[in-house]
């Protein structure tokens, strides 16, 4: 669970990096500006991690349905070798599922201007701006994308239905409370990003506008990389422990 939790946080601080520091130069110097390439590299790197997160989000689904339903043959289905192939996957897969919609985005002729209603660039948002009906090729590869990851969310959905039956069960309530606790951050983390990338590309048009849409954008590409290390670690002692202390020393200080 460690091993995956360090490839999440690396994600996670990827999505960020990717986003808010550009958006945040932007600001400070009163300007919109980005070039052709920055765009390209945004847009391939966002989509990347984020398409990498997702893979070993749902990889930690079955790492958790093996701990709790079959738990004496964790060693064997998930030993070390099986969870770095498994890392490199979900990696491997955020990789060419990126490069394949960065090159058929930028391979449109853009003829609609150069200004995007976003703080970032994204595939949405670059579409309008293309005036060939080539983009309904990359319309499809984003229905495929879709249906994937629908895929991956059916198997999340299975994996903790399973987990919830192996967990009633239990017969020690402190055996359920310990169950139910390595299972509810991940559970967390996953509802909080497909919650939020769900509204914000499926929500109706008669809704959309410009300051929804920049809104929603930062619930998705934002919220959840910041809140997902909140998340796993406020279920460690130590580190709870450690924060308590810091807190009460810098306020004696003052």
């Amino acid at each position: 669970m460690y091993f995956f939790l360090l490839n999440l946080a690396l994600l996670d601080l990827g999505c960020i990096t990717t986003t808010v520091p550009k958006s945040m130069a932007n600001s400070l110097w009163d300007t919109r500006d980005i070039s052709y390439a920055g765009c390209a590299a945004q847009l391939f790197l966002f989509f990347f991690l984020a398409s990498a997160e997702y893979s070993l989000l749902t990889i930690m689904s079955y790492d958790r349905y093996v701990a709790i339903c079959k738990p004496l043959h964790y060693g064997t289905l998930l030993g070390s070798r099986a969870c770095v192939h498994m890392a490199a996957a979900a990696w491997a897969t955020g990789f060419l599922n990126a490069l394949l919609h960065t090159a058929n985005t930028f391979s449109l002729p853009l003829c609609k201007g150069n200004a995007l209603d976003q703080f970032f660039c994204e595939i949405p948002q670059i579409l309008k701006l293309s005036c060939s009906h080539s983009y309904l090729r990359e319309l499809g590869l984003l229905v495929v994308s879709v249906w994937l990851a629908f895929g991956c969310f059916l198997f999340i959905v299975v994996s903790y239905v399973q987990i919830l039956r192996a967990v009633l069960r239990i017969p020690s309530e402190q055996g359920r409370h310990k169950a139910f606790s390595t299972c509810l951050p991940h559970l967390a983390v996953v509802s909080l990003y497909v919650s939020t990338g769900m509204f914000a590309h499926l929500k109706p048009p008669s809704i959309s506008s410009p300051s929804l849409d920049l809104v929603v954008s930062v619930l998705y590409s934002v919220v959840p990389p910041a809140v997902n290390p909140l998340i796993y670690s406020m279920r460690n002692q130590e580190l709870k422990n450690a924060v308590w202390k810091l807190t009460t020393g810098f306020l004696l200080n003052l």
